[in-house]
């Protein structure tokens, strides 16, 4: 029995050792194969026309991420406020940004973090903007059914962030790079 406990430890040690750079690269490879074109195609339903276009957001973008008060102005976007432009702003870039930084692995942890924001957000806004309240679209925990677009699907995103936040982006990553050299800097 002590032998099966031994080839056991030694196994799954392997694996674990393995596992600490392999796991967060395939996290980011993930990321990047499921959320990088969804994010990115959604950043670019909101942006204006013209090389300023990060400055000047689309009608769309307002109707995305503040649906009822671009409503209640008649679809005017100009009657919003600085603090709606600047929400807008940030929230396209954002869509661009974080991202690109979890793919390339640069300040991973705080860009996982970000979107783990920019998520719960996004589902608030579905949520209480755009009214999508109906059990199939919003779905429910612990029920039979796991295709849930809001609680379901993103509740997997979020795991997959929250790794990244907690792991980091792994050896092969622009944060590994600036840490090895930071880290000869001090020796």
């Amino acid at each position: 029995m002590h032998a099966l406990v031994s080839v056991h430890n030694a196994l799954f040690g392997l694996i674990e050792r393995v596992g600490d750079w392999l796991m967060p690269m395939a996290g980011r490879l993930i990321f990047a194969s499921t959320l990088l074109i969804y994010y990115w195609n959604s950043g670019l339903t909101k942006l204006g026309d013209g090389i300023f276009g990060i400055f000047s957001p689309s009608v769309g973008a307002y109707a995305q991420i503040f649906p009822k008060q671009l409503e209640a102005v008649g679809y005017d976007a100009s009657q919003l406020s600085v603090f709606h432009w600047a929400v807008v702003v940030a929230g396209t870039w954002a869509e661009f940004i974080l991202p690109l930084l979890i793919i390339i692995g640069l300040a991973t942890r705080l860009a996982a973090l970000g979107m783990i924001g920019f998520v719960v957000m996004q589902s608030l806004t579905d949520v209480y903007g755009h009214g999508q309240t109906d059990i199939k679209t919003l779905g429910a925990m612990f029920d039979r059914f796991p295709d849930g677009i809001i609680l379901d699907q993103r509740l997997f995103w979020a795991f997959l962030l929250t790794y990244l936040v907690v792991k980091g982006a792994g050896a092969i990553s622009v944060d590994a790079v600036l840490r090895r050299r930071t880290m000869q800097a001090i020796a």
